[in-house]
């Protein structure tokens, strides 16, 4: 009954651990090398940086707004959006730049 026991609590552990593995994957620093290539032409996204429009918000004013989420972010990057040019991103990609952005908080 114990070793029962034991592989019910095993298995439970795994799959509740199922659901956070995608976010726990999110590579920052892939997403800064991206962000550097894709997005300084508009946004500051590192510190140091010189150039950018001055009508768009910079990285880490994203990532210090109240109601920021990394989720939310990499499925915003996911769809075209007007003001945006239309960068063919990947899941994982918008997954890394929005891990690259909370890194800034």
């Amino acid at each position: 009954m114990r070793q029962h026991l034991r592989q019910i609590c095993l298995l439970l552990a795994v799959t509740s651990s199922l659901g956070t593995s995608a976010a726990l994957a999110a590579d920052a620093n892939h997403g800064a090398d991206l962000a550097k290539r894709w997005c300084a032409s508009c946004h500051v996204v590192a510190a140091g940086q010189t150039q950018a429009n001055a009508d768009v918000p910079s990285f880490a004013s994203v990532a210090r707004r109240p109601d920021f989420s990394p989720e939310r972010l990499a499925f915003f990057l996911l769809d075209p959006h007007p003001k945006m040019p239309n960068f063919p991103l990947s899941r994982i990609e918008a997954g890394d730049i929005a891990a690259y952005i909370a890194s800034l908080r």
